[in-house]
């Protein structure tokens, strides 16, 4: 996949479930087409990458924590298209908390059975954003204000929420 990606082949996509339930084997595909598309394709990856590891905007799945790094590696490339579209669906993975509110309200406020993983995706993808702060700080001083606001919205974001306690 070129310089940028390199590691992407490591992680076992096949293996993991996207935000949807299906399997992630399309994210490497999608992380190429916005490392190397023009503006419209990385445009259009985005957005179906955005349903793959944040549907909705607010449920991430197994293989959004494993997405995370590269999303971040992309946001900083000095040549990627798209940049803001990025670091906005960075920012909707960072606020997720869909599974955490579900296991606590669950079952009188203790895990449920049936919430055993997900919150744990919720809080491993949200490290995972957190994690690529120094990235996004370089973001937020670019001379294109469009790439500069969203990475100022994202560390706003990261420093509001931070990391989920562990369960």
């Amino acid at each position: 996949m070129g310089s940028l990606l390199r590691s992407v082949s490591g992680v076992r996509w096949a293996n993991l479930r996207d935000a949807t339930g299906d399997p992630a084997g399309g994210i490497p595909p999608l992380l190429s087409r916005i490392a190397y598309g023009d503006q419209e394709t990385a445009r259009t990856a985005i957005e179906e990458l955005g349903d793959a590891v944040c549907a909705l905007g607010f449920v991430v799945g197994e293989a959004t924590a494993p997405a995370v790094p590269f999303l971040v590696e992309l946001a900083g490339a000095p040549h990627v298209a798209c940049k803001a579209e990025l670091l906005d669906l960075l920012g909707s993975i960072c606020r997720t908390d869909q599974w955490h509110s579900a296991a606590a309200t669950a079952g009188s406020g203790k895990r449920d059975t049936n919430y055993r993983q997900q919150p744990g995706w919720e809080a491993a993808a949200r490290t995972a954003v957190h994690a690529g702060r120094s990235v996004i700080e370089g973001v937020a001083s670019s001379v294109r204000p469009e790439e500069a606001a969203a990475a100022r919205r994202l560390l706003q974001v990261m420093d509001h929420i931070p990391p989920f306690p562990e369960l």
